[in-house]
């Protein structure tokens, strides 16, 4: 009977552990300004990167949804990876050399592409 609760408790420590090792995923909205269907692969591919579950970024409200592990990144190492790809964020600005790069349809900064239809 001893050996039966032995094994009932290691088990149970064991399930224990194993759910605290589940990692807690948060989900960070960010203002990521583009224009178009290129903008929006060019974003989300920079943020296939570890500890990025899911990176959504919606064109016309130019919201970014990412849902990311922080122990493994960090929101403003997200920024960083974005502007890196020539796209501003609310907290960070692509440098200037990057962007001036990008496809006319995806200079979000000098030209008006109110009109273009996505």
């Amino acid at each position: 009977m001893k050996t039966n609760s032995f094994l009932i408790l290691i088990i149970f420590l064991a399930l224990s552990v194993s759910a605290q090792a589940q990692e807690k995923v948060v989900t960070a909205n960010i203002k990521v300004y583009g224009n178009c269907g290129m903008c929006k692969n060019r974003i989300e591919k920079a943020l296939d990167h570890k500890g990025i579950k899911k990176a959504t970024w919606n064109t016309k409200a130019k919201s970014l949804e990412v849902i990311y592990v922080p122990s493994k990144i960090t929101e403003n190492k997200i920024h960083e990876l974005v502007a890196a790809v020539g796209h501003d964020t609310d907290k960070v600005k692509a440098k200037e050399e990057v962007y001036s790069k990008l496809p006319y349809c995806c200079l979000y900064r000098d030209h008006d592409h109110s009109g273009i239809v996505d």
